[in-house]
């Protein structure tokens, strides 16, 4: 798929999480986490936002990070593609890179 972001915006490919069940061995149902978290590769960033000067201020993340983001609440913001799970998510929706 060809899609280029823009602004500040970044498209991200869903990584199925199987991490359901806690150390214990208590599996937990899909509705026990209300805020949830999503894991995900960046497939595509926009160019970033302009900044108050005019200036491109670069984004934080590249396409191949693996991260972890907010999930948008909006489904507006999530599509799929031949099976697979796209988010376009704002830079600040993206809580950290996974090294």
């Amino acid at each position: 798929m060809k899609f280029k972001p823009l602004s500040n915006h970044v498209l991200v490919e869903a990584i199925a999480d199987d991490a359901k069940t806690t150390k214990s061995g208590i599996v937990l149902p899909d509705t026990a986490d209300r805020k949830k978290q999503v894991r995900g590769k960046v497939t595509a960033v926009g160019p970033g936002k302009l900044s108050e000067k005019g200036e491109r201020l670069p984004l934080s993340v590249k396409v191949g990070d693996s991260v972890l983001f907010k999930e948008p609440w909006s489904d507006d913001h999530k599509f799929e593609e031949n099976g697979t799970k796209f988010y376009l998510v704002e830079e600040d929706d993206i809580l950290g890179i996974i090294e």
